[in-house]
């Protein structure tokens, strides 16, 4: 593989961030309503739901890739409902390595929101409702500004923990350029090939990536909880 060509390197910076970006908002869409019930709500289910959902923090990637996969075998789960569809299997494509990165990444969007919705004043929610707010303008006038450093949280740990996955994405994506094959995984080939100069440039630019997220989540903290005062 000739790792100095642009295109590999272009190819494989657009996977991940069209990866990171559709993972992202696809853990915001399923993630608030799922924060929201857990900050709130009093059922049975409410601790083992939480507990599946905090699973692939403490989980082996290649395990959740692995069932993954499993899954979306012709006689899987998965598998069967592509079919029932007419669809082909979704191993070893982009729809199923952005299947995976979303439940590899849930509990990155989910907690942040989830501290977040507890925290907001159960004043501020009554009052809107005796103003006969309704639930739609409950949330977009009172939950979402309250809890805008919640979102702001759940949206760069979505997104930077996506662009640093690997094991789950080598074992669902595998490594197809152009289709699967995202920078961490360009980063084990240049290792594995003993191209080491460009894997330390490759290295030492997901490092200043992750610093400077890190960063920039720093200072927005700060501003929020000023201008909270």
């Amino acid at each position: 593989m000739d790792f100095t060509s642009h295109s590999t390197w272009i190819s494989a910076i657009w996977v991940t961030l069209k990866l990171a970006t559709l993972t992202t908002l696809a853990l915001l869409v399923l993630g608030t309503p799922l924060a929201w019930w857990l900050a709130f709500t009093r059922s049975r289910w409410r601790i083992p739901i939480g507990a599946m959902v905090s699973l692939p923090m403490v989980l082996p990637p290649t395990v959740l890739g692995f069932y993954l996969l499993l899954g979306m075998a012709p006689d899987g789960p998965i598998g069967q409902l592509t079919n029932a569809f007419g669809l082909a299997s979704i191993a070893f494509t982009f729809n199923g390595l952005l299947l995976a990165s979303v439940l590899y990444s849930l509990p990155f969007a989910v907690h942040p929101l989830q501290a977040g919705f507890a925290a907001i004043p159960t004043a501020a929610l009554e009052a809107a409702a005796t103003l006969r707010a309704s639930p739609l303008d409950r949330f977009l006038t009172v939950i979402l500004p309250l809890s805008r450093p919640a979102l702001i949280t759940a949206t760069l740990f979505s997104f930077a923990h996506t662009v640093g996955e690997f094991g789950v994405v080598l074992m669902v994506g595998g490594n197809i350029d152009g289709e699967t094959r995202v920078l961490s995984v360009l980063l084990y080939d240049q290792v594995e090939a003993m191209a080491y100069p460009e894997a330390h440039v490759l290295a030492a630019g997901l490092l200043l990536f992750s610093f400077m997220l890190l960063l920039i989540m720093q200072w927005l903290g700060q501003r929020l909880a000023v201008s909270s005062v």
